[in-house]
């Protein structure tokens, strides 16, 4: 399978002020971008609407890709935020794909939730490349359960329309996989690489235990790391592991953790884990590496001075501010930004639409292994060489890919 690369070092300014005035260039251009689509679909009988975002193709007559939020309070501008992310998303990861974005403003727990989404998901259904569109089709993201792609395929008969189905469905099943927490590990595992540094050991806190959170743990432990902090409603808030617990103990908790079993997690934490008065108390615990992977804008000039991480690996979608990510490089902490570290999601999305292996969740995987780490390995000897903030050097492959030269 063929997929274009981010830029190589030669393409690049070999000065700093070259390489900065070049950035500024490329962000302005950016910031003048608009939408390619921007389309609100509405079902005024059940008083639910869907939106659709796509920010750009790379090519003429390409497509874009990104997944489908489901939340009561989703809106057009939170759409548009998310598939601009995309856009940096999927030119970072080098895949020949723009950024796009759906949502459906309902509840997901909602009784008539499957009446709702089905009917939102035939009116999207006129995007669909089938059709002549843009718009690569529905996947997971915020609110999105197992049983919606289902119900997508039953309401408009378009199986590879929605990504991340199960093995059974010729998918990569990348919620259950973790496939997107294997990126975002995988991108903190080979900074510490390349710093000399080991993953084995590593003390790391995870914000956020959901389908990436659950992946990070799962996939961080693997490499050795030893988790000493996480937070999330679902077990209580913000909890700290003691120094000391047993190996066996730490086990148990990373597998409940990876398969989401949210009560058997609390019952081990109830027992070993101290539970943390502040709900974001994990943001701040003394880590070798902090995985925030549950909401955007958690880390901001109001509480950066507190983050004591040594590196940040960026799971959900924009959880730091610009100038956070700028505090915490001149304190000298490793930031690797969402767009570079967490592709992993898109990646799969990509491999099951594109393959033609029976096992495209191992294809998916290997593929995220190695995108992620060779773009974390080229990014950080870029910001070295020319003095920069890694999250600057990523903004500026990505945006050389999307802008062109």
């Amino acid at each position: 399978m063929n997929t274009t690369t981010t830029p190589r070092t030669q393409d690049v300014p070999k000065t700093r002020d070259a390489f900065l005035a070049e950035l500024a260039r490329l962000r302005t251009a950016f910031d003048r971008m608009q939408p390619l689509v921007e389309l609100t679909v509405r079902d005024h009988a059940l008083d639910c609407e869907g939106y659709v975002v796509v920010w750009n193709t790379l090519e003429k007559g390409g497509i874009a890709k990104g997944g489908t939020r489901v939340t009561p309070s989703v809106s057009l501008d939170e759409v548009k935020m998310l598939a601009r992310t995309m856009a940096l998303k999927n030119a970072a990861a080098g895949l020949p794909l723009g950024g796009a974005k759906s949502g459906v403003r309902a509840d997901p727990w909602a009784a008539d939730i499957k009446q709702r989404f089905q009917a939102i998901s035939r009116r999207f259904a006129c995007l669909f490349p089938e059709h002549g569109g843009p718009f690569g089709g529905l996947g997971y993201d915020i609110g999105a359960r197992p049983e919606f792609c289902d119900w997508f395929i039953e309401a408009t008969g378009m199986p590879q329309r929605f990504t991340g189905k199960t093995r059974a469905r010729g998918g990569t099943d990348y919620d259950v996989e973790g496939i997107a927490g294997l990126g975002v590990a995988v991108a903190a595992r080979d900074a510490l690489a390349w710093q000399g540094q080991k993953s084995a050991g590593a003390r790391f806190a995870v914000q956020g235990l959901g389908a990436m959170g659950a992946g990070v743990v799962r996939w961080f432990a693997s490499y050795g790391g030893r988790l000493v902090a996480l937070a999330d409603p679902v077990v209580g808030g913000s909890w700290s592991l003691p120094a000391d617990l047993a190996d066996d103990v730490h086990r148990e908790l990373v597998g409940k953790i990876a398969v989401r079993d949210y009560a058997a997690t609390r019952s081990i934490l109830d027992a070993v884990g101290r539970a943390e008065k502040e709900g974001d108390a994990v943001l701040y615990s003394e880590v070798d590496v902090l995985f925030p992977s549950a909401r955007q804008d958690v880390i901001h000039v109001g509480n950066v001075d507190r983050i004591r991480a040594r590196m940040l690996s960026e799971g959900a979608n924009g959880p730091c501010s610009s100038d956070a990510r700028d505090r915490m490089h001149a304190r000298g902490v490793t930031v690797l930004p969402d767009f570079l570290a967490n592709p992993g999601g898109i990646i799969a999305a990509y491999v099951e639409m594109t393959s033609k292996v029976a096992d495209k969740v191992a294809e998916a995987k290997a593929m995220t292994e190695r995108v992620i780490g060779d773009n974390v390995r080229h990014v950080l000897e870029v910001a070295k060489t020319l003095g920069v903030a890694p999250t600057q050097t990523a903004t500026f492959l990505a945006l050389q890919r999307i802008l062109g030269k």
